[in-house]
């Protein structure tokens, strides 16, 4: 009987074969936007779990942040060299300490000019943030204790002030300090925040002294590596607490500072992908549910077209669960054909989007199956009262029916 009545479904589909496509349409593009926001969702998720591994391993982020006193919030204190070194000297489960601050500014070159994120750091940023020098060297202890006038370039910025032309050697201006080049850093690509490849690296002191002028030795992130993934959490807890001991926070008052770790970014990144995809799906659930109901209004309607062919059916011997799985089959067989063109519409919609934003999305096997499900679902549910309908009729009236 089943298989008698798939049969008679897509040959009825198939008699108004333009009507059936476009009843299919709801479904298609439901069905298309769920696979690809289910990809586009993964892919994102990916990409920017891939940009935040890129910052360095087992990071933590130490800020500066106002404080309430008196029922006042009051400026930052801020952090500063000694507050590294004495991360640096006490934290047992922190493996590197590093200090950094950034300005944007106008740099010259012999070939160019541009804004570029003018960085101060220690020795240990490298280390600490994973970059390696890709030619040249690193400035030695030395220099970056008489703040000497040298500095590190990334891809972007050689692209951006020395295009075609090796900047080793060459000077720069910042304001109206010259630096020479002494190295290049191997190209990084994007984090979720920046460029990592659109910068220079200077000596944190020749930084504060010629870039952006800065008293007691102030910095505006210390960034420190735990041991390793298990020991973040510790070193986490040691850092606030060396930091509370050395600012003098009393037990009942807030941190002038914060800490974070990429964990951390990693949770509000999921959080901001949740609420889109969650947003994104909802709009796709409208679009099946349309399609859902303009399937039901064209079983409807076929089903009155239909009428006298039902009676003849039930004259010659059909039963009224015969009438209902031959209606139930064909809107299943719509709400199917819907769902596997709405497949093949995302497939290429996923390969365009890999192409122009150059992400790892793929076609996961549980987004197919999900499809698959969901439109038999939708041709069980907004079939059955079509189905239900027909199988009701009087035989004899239906017969009369013009």
């Amino acid at each position: 009987m089943l298989r008698g009545s798939i049969k008679i479904a897509f040959s009825a589909l198939s008699r108004s074969w333009l009507r059936s496509l476009l009843t299919t349409l709801g479904v298609l593009i439901g069905v298309a936007s769920v696979v690809v926001v289910t990809a586009l969702g993964q892919g994102a998720r990916e990409r920017v779990g891939s940009q935040i591994e890129s910052l360095g391993s087992n990071l933590l982020f130490v800020w500066s942040q106002p404080v309430a006193k008196s029922g006042v919030r009051t400026a930052a204190v801020g952090l500063t060299d000694a507050d590294a070194l004495a991360i640096r000297r006490e934290a047992t489960a922190v493996e590197l300490v590093t200090v950094y601050s950034d300005a944007k500014a106008q740099v010259i070159s012999p070939y160019g000019n541009d804004q570029i994120q003018i960085c101060g750091v220690d020795a240990n940023y490298l280390g600490a943030r994973k970059f390696e020098v890709l030619e040249g060297r690193m400035w030695n202890a030395n220099e970056e204790q008489v703040k000497a006038k040298v500095v590190l370039i990334g891809q972007t910025a050689i692209d951006k002030l020395f295009p075609g032309q090796d900047p080793i050697g060459h000077y720069i201006r910042v304001g109206k300090h010259p630096f020479r080049i002494i190295g290049t850093l191997k190209p990084k690509g994007q984090s979720p925040f920046e460029d990592q490849d659109d910068r220079i690296l200077m000596p944190i002191g020749s930084w504060r002294a010629r870039v952006n002028p800065t008293l007691g030795n102030r910095v505006q992130l210390i960034m420190a590596t735990a041991k390793s993934e298990a020991h973040t959490e510790a070193a986490v807890r040691q850092v606030e607490a060396i930091l509370r001991q050395r600012h003098r926070i009393a037990e009942e008052e807030e941190n002038d500072f914060q800490v974070r770790t990429q964990d951390a970014f990693k949770e509000g990144q999921e959080a901001i992908y949740g609420v889109l995809t969650l947003l994104l799906v909802t709009v796709a659930g409208v679009s099946l549910f349309v399609g859902g109901v303009g399937v039901m209004n064209i079983m409807l309607v076929s089903v009155t077209e239909r009428t006298r062919e039902i009676g003849i059916r039930m004259a010659i011997g059909a039963r009224r669960a015969d009438i209902q799985v031959q209606f139930l089959a064909e809107a299943i067989a719509l709400t199917l054909l819907g769902g596997v063109a709405g497949i093949g519409l995302a497939v290429g919609v996923i390969e365009l989007l890999k192409r122009s934003l150059g992400w790892s999305m793929v076609l996961s096997g549980d987004a197919v199956m999900t499809a698959i499900i969901t439109s038999l679902v939708i041709g069980v549910v907004f079939g059955f009262l079509p189905a239900r309908r027909a199988a009701r009729l009087d035989p004899i009236e239906a017969l009369r029916h013009e």
